[in-house]
């Protein structure tokens, strides 16, 4: 049986949404600088609708509409609590297009590219420029204040292995916090709820604020949330994350990482967590309604507690749960260093820049057949095939790019992430030890790729 296409997602779009996706297109790609083919200069698209102008233009004819209140541009906008509009305001003014285009393409990894970019039209409830407000501040984000894909990925695991010997005092201690929240297993990645979504469990009692620096958390959170994208699927495109409660005290509360995870969340990372399990008692102490606070209803509305085994059975099958959690899955996490040479094809820059080369082109051909999808709709569904056609072509071409690219992370070095293949519940790999079995119906491991569809 085929998992239905979820609404709102690439194959299951109203002819309303798609339009919007069309329109978001328009204006991410003008942003970008990509022109469109014989189309002469100050020519307006037609399917742009309302942001055919320039975001600029489209801004301000909202915010001077006739029955829009006039607000200056210093007071604070309620529903840009992170500042997106300022930032991307900025961004427009001093980022060179080229750049914001590639951030967007690296972002992209094995993902649909309508699929990224429907993510941010349903965060922003359809309204195609504060779509792009969002996705322009988060390329800027990845590219200008974190560096997710040139030096949190890149570097990884390995880079912080080798810079916790560094004889730079501050260096060592960042990658020695950065370490030590891997080594416990602060926050971990393992199987998938009810809805086939994977699953990261956060062990709050094993967090002690000041024990590690704020950029050291603030990397890890995203470290951990990036390697969670590649769990991710066309049909299973959101996670579940799982608190573990066991043990808390007030010493463990921290609610400078707490807000840092909400803005990832929330402006980074859009329309990605399926359900969120508070397993434990948290409502009791109170913390929980000054979180909720923070955070948007909408994400609030995900939030569960299970206060016990039964209760968290409603989510997770029981075979699912892990048995420090009184379930029967009898794994345990276990940090498994970084391997020498396991690194090594990031140093092939000959078959590194091929791959990129192709992956350039076909970018390329995906981004001038989007244009013609918007002009032309007698030719529609067929431009949308060949849209499809290449979008696959950019998930197969990722995976053969990622080692490339991507510094191998624990889960690589246990056969979770292979090739593309996600298996859970399988045999760990372990130096020197067998590969694990890959994913298929008839060995009854399972693949992200073969799982119930997700509700969000």
């Amino acid at each position: 049986m085929v998992d239905p296409v979820l609404p709102g997602r690439p194959g299951n779009l109203t002819a309303e949404q798609e339009a919007k996706l069309q329109e978001l297109w328009t204006s991410t790609l003008r942003v970008f600088g990509v022109q469109a083919p014989n189309r002469p200069e100050g020519a307006e698209d037609q399917q742009a609708g309302s942001v055919a102008a320039t975001p600029n233009t489209q801004a301000k004819k909202k915010k001077h509409g006739m029955f829009r209140r006039q607000k200056d541009d210093d007071e604070p906008d309620q529903e840009d609590k992170f500042g997106l509009s300022k930032a991307y305001q900025q961004v427009i003014a001093t980022q060179n297009p080229e750049d914001l285009r590639k951030a967007f393409w690296s972002m992209v990894k094995h993902d649909h590219p309508d699929g990224l970019l429907l993510r941010f039209l349903r965060a922003r409830k359809w309204e195609v420029h504060n779509a792009l407000v969002m996705l322009i501040a988060t390329m800027n984000w990845r590219m200008q204040e974190v560096h997710v894909d040139d030096d949190v990925m890149r570097n990884g695991e390995a880079q912080a292995m080798r810079d916790s010997s560094n004889s730079n005092a501050t260096v060592k201690k960042e990658a020695k916090d950065f370490l030590a929240q891997l080594k416990l297993g602060k926050s971990f990645l393992h199987g998938t709820d009810k809805e086939g979504r994977p699953m990261c469990f956060v062990r709050v009692r094993l967090h002690k604020q000041g024990e590690q620096s704020e950029t050291s958390l603030e990397r890890y959170t995203v470290y951990t949330i990036e390697t969670a994208r590649l769990l991710l699927a066309s049909h299973v495109d959101t996670a579940a994350i799982v608190f573990d409660m066991t043990g808390f005290s007030m010493a463990n509360m921290d609610y400078g990482p707490v807000k840092f995870m909400i803005k990832c969340f929330e402006a980074n990372y859009p329309e990605s967590l399926g359900v969120v399990l508070e397993n434990g008692d948290l409502s009791k102490i109170g913390i929980w309604n000054i979180i909720k606070g923070w955070l948007d209803p909408v994400v609030a509305s995900k939030v569960h507690f299970t206060k016990n085994l039964e209760e968290l059975e409603q989510f997770v099958e029981k075979s699912h749960i892990i048995k420090e959690l009184g379930g029967d899955d009898p794994w345990e996490y276990q940090y498994v260093e970084p391997n020498l040479g396991e690194n090594e094809q990031m140093s092939d820059e000959s078959t590194s820049k091929r791959l990129l080369d192709e992956r350039a082109s076909v970018v390329k051909d995906y981004e001038a057949v989007t244009q013609e999808w918007i002009s032309d709709s007698q030719n529609r569904a067929a431009l949308q095939k060949k849209r499809n056609d290449l979008a696959e072509r950019l998930r197969s071409g990722y995976w053969q790019l990622d080692p490339y690219v991507r510094a191998r992370s624990l889960y690589d070095r246990t056969g979770m992430i292979r090739d593309g293949v996600i298996t859970y519940y399988g045999q760990p790999e372990t130096p020197n030890a067998p590969k694990p079995l890959i994913a298929s119906p008839g060995n009854g491991l399972q693949s992200t790729e073969h799982r119930a569809d997700d509700v969000d």
